[in-house]
This record gives structure tokens, C-alpha cells and sequence, in this order.
């Protein structure tokens, strides 16, 4: 790994309100590469980085569709590209979940906001 993702996560994985991160390949199978977390250990690990997987799919399926639905997919003088996520954030009652995809990997940070 490069020196400055090397520091990036070594940043993320010392702030107090995060509880773990993990570095997933993207693909039919997702499999975590690197994590730091107690709660990405393990099976519980293996289940995380599946979901995060399935959200990132399931989030670029829909964007696809609603860009064919709107009718400027290959429109004149519109681009044929296709729109790409490139961060989200989930916030649920206790934790909060930041997703940033890369076209190999994915990157997903767990953390408490309350903290």
C-alpha cells in the first residue's frame, strides 16, 4: 500500500469516534484486505464487508436506472456515462457508516457520532 493510504488509515483508525474500518475488494466476492476494529473481526467481519458490498451495488443499480428512466442516457449533446457513487454516509440510532468506492476497492468507516 501506498505511504499516504498507509497514513490515512492509521489517521482514522486513532480518532476516538471511530470504531473500526475496513478495506474490501469490490467484485462477486468481496473479502476484507485490511481492517482495524474489534467489530470487523472475524465473521462479523466477513457479514459487514458483504453488506457493504450489496449497498454499494444496490445504490449504483438504482442511480443507473434512474439515469435510463430520465431519458438523457445517450441524449444529444449529453455524456453516455454512467453516474458513480463516490461517498456515502449512513446514520442509523447508534452508529454511523461512511462508504467511499474506489473502482477496485472499497473503503468503509464505522463510528460512533455521539462520541
Amino acid at each position: 500500500m501506498s505511504p499516504e493510504l498507509e497514513q490515512t488509515l492509521s489517521l482514522l483508525s486513532s480518532h476516538r469516534s471511530v470504531l473500526g474500518y475496513m478495506l474490501i475488494t469490490r467484485g462477486p466476492h468481496p473479502s476484507i484486505i485490511r481492517h482495524s476494529g474489534v467489530i470487523f473481526e472475524g465473521e462479523q467481519g466477513k457479514r459487514y464487508a458483504a453488506v457493504v458490498a450489496r449497498i454499494v451495488e444496490s445504490v449504483q443499480a438504482g442511480l443507473e436506472e434512474v439515469r435510463a428512466d430520465d431519458g438523457l442516457s445517450g441524449a444529444a449533446g449529453v455524456e453516455a456515462d454512467t453516474d458513480e457513487v463516490r461517498f456515502m454516509r449512513i446514520r442509523t440510532k447508534r452508529h454511523e457508516i461512511m462508504i467511499s468506492p474506489d473502482d477496485r476497492y472499497l473503503l468503509a468507516v464505522l463510528h460512533d457520532p455521539a462520541i
